[in-house]
């Protein structure tokens, strides 16, 4: 099994990681107030504060006169962009929370950019014992279950061009073997869906499936992840239903929205 990604630092600082986040949120959702902020990381709203002070402070975020806070000059992303990343997010996330009510579950939504997949919405489950959120966070592509489906949108040409390996020059180790990964995702295009069972994490298992624009091409995956010692293989068949039902009915609000 390959090594687990994402390990936390020994010693996390949890300043560090919420100005991080929050810093996240406003770069890719255009802006939030004190208390959002503050229910987004689960801090008291002094702190959240506190945290926002310091990035205006280094331009990380501005404050509008409605007390908003929006990405500043550091976060090149417009607060108000149309990309298709915020309308992905925006439109995702009521189909997220749903999925999370159904399977009780931690749901997300992944992009891919080159050979990285980057979760871009996230909603955790209730239980005690569940996955948490990686919103905002980068993985390599291949290690992922969102990342394979799209890569399994990919043409032969395509996925060579983005393992190239004079990319890999400087990290040879981190180039996959094309041949294993070809056959890898001949399977995901006939099954449909995705299974990653520890490949990206120790403990983790998730579950994912496409989401598609009017043309067909994968725009994003859509997944669930749980721990494993909660994986039923019996319950796949249902969870995948359960994801594709989610995933076409955020098409249709995207097409709509479009």
């Amino acid at each position: 099994m390959d090594k687990p990604l994402k390990t936390p630092p020994p010693y996390p600082i949890a300043s560090v990681d919420h100005a991080l986040r929050a810093a996240t949120i406003l770069q890719m959702e255009g802006g939030a107030t004190v208390s959002e902020i503050a229910e987004r990381l689960g801090v008291a709203r002094s702190t959240a504060h506190r945290l926002l002070a310091m990035l205006v402070y280094r331009d990380f975020a501005v404050q509008d006169e409605d007390r908003t806070y929006r990405a500043g000059p550091v976060l090149e992303l417009a607060a108000h962009s149309q990309s298709l990343v915020s309308r992905l997010r925006a439109a995702a996330l009521p189909h997220l929370r749903r999925v999370v009510d159904l399977l009780d579950e931690t749901a997300n939504l992944i992009v891919r950019t080159g050979d990285t997949a980057r979760f871009i919405a996230g909603v955790e489950c209730g239980q005690a014992l569940r996955v948490g959120s990686r919103e905002g966070m980068v993985f390599p592509a291949h290690r992922t279950t969102a990342g394979l489906l799209l890569l399994a949108d990919l043409t032969d040409e395509e996925l060579d061009e983005v393992y190239a390996e004079e990319r890999y020059r400087e990290r040879p180790a981190d180039r996959p073997d094309l041949g294993r990964l070809r056959e890898e995702l001949r399977r995901l295009r006939r099954n449909g869906f995705a299974l990653n069972q520890e490949r990206s994490e120790r403990g983790l298992v998730a579950v994912g499936v496409p989401v598609r624009d009017r043309d067909g091409t994968a725009l994003a995956g859509l997944s669930v992840s749980m721990p494993g010692v909660r994986y039923d293989p019996h319950r796949l068949r249902p969870l995948v239903a359960t994801l594709d039902a989610a995933a076409r009915a955020l098409e249709r609000d995207l097409a709509t929205r479009d």
